[in-house]
């Protein structure tokens, strides 16, 4: 197997892209350090993988903290011996654009979807360096590339991401350290629900309207992401690399 006994830690691994990741990184031989601020959600992904025969640690963090982020990563060493592999999936959609939106609202997106980036690259790339190599994926959006109306704290998070990815693939490249990026276009997730009850009701999307904007005439499903994410993982000559899985959409 493509994974096998290699360790991956997965933020946002409770639900929607991290969860599917989790249960396809397992499937595929990979010990996994399921991660999320959902103690419910992360604890059931866990047991998922297990009840299939593989290997589960579930940490519960706000990756948005430093002391968490230290603790996580440091569980994960302890209990694999290793990290191999870090997917950074958690993240939160925020609608409202500079005028609406509140100062706290964006701060906390810019905390969960951007700086929970930074400190667990921060923490795992000295455990990848004393390895000889490792792999990290961050996991931003198409709006990063093509915003909409109304998503801009959402858009900048992930935007930021990009640049992230190319600055850090550069910088860690000389330790063997891969660092690549997906930008999912619309997927159908928990997390999508979530923004669209976030809008007023004269304002919200029909989920057909979500779909029309799609070429290929559907939304993707966490699972397709899930297959993006494992061959940036195991793509051993591909860094600093921006990957649309968008169904067409940015087109």
């Amino acid at each position: 197997m493509e994974l096998e006994d290699k360790a991956a830690l997965i933020t946002g691994a409770g639900s929607g892209i991290g969860r599917a990741t989790a249960l396809l990184f397992a499937a595929r031989g990979a010990r996994i350090s399921v991660v999320d601020s959902n103690a419910h959600t992360g604890a059931k992904t866990a047991e998922l993988i297990m009840a299939e025969g593989g290997s589960a640690l579930f940490t519960q963090a706000d990756v948005s903290k430093g002391g968490p982020a230290c603790i996580m990563v440091d569980a994960a060493v302890e209990a694999w011996g290793r990290l191999d592999i870090v997917v950074n999936s958690a993240g939160i959609g925020v609608a409202g654009n500079v005028e609406t939106l509140d100062e706290e609202t964006w701060d906390r997106a810019m905390d969960v979807n951007l700086k929970s980036v930074f400190l667990s690259s921060k923490y795992a790339v000295p455990h990848m360096r004393k390895q000889g190599e490792g792999s990290i994926l961050i996991i931003a959006s198409a709006n990063a590339v093509r915003p909409y109306a109304n998503r801009d704290a959402y858009s900048a998070s992930k935007g930021a991401l990009i640049a992230l990815t190319k600055g850090m693939a550069l910088s860690f490249a000389k330790d063997q350290i891969r660092v690549n990026c997906l930008c999912p276009g619309t997927t159908d997730t928990p997390m999508l629900d979530d923004v669209i009850n976030q809008l007023p009701e004269n304002e919200r999307p029909e989920r057909q309207s979500l779909v029309n904007r799609q070429p290929l005439g559907r939304m993707g499903t966490p699972e397709e992401i899930a297959e993006a994410a494992m061959y940036a993982v195991t793509a051993r000559f591909m860094t600093g690399t921006i990957l649309l899985i968008d169904g067409g959409m940015t087109l």
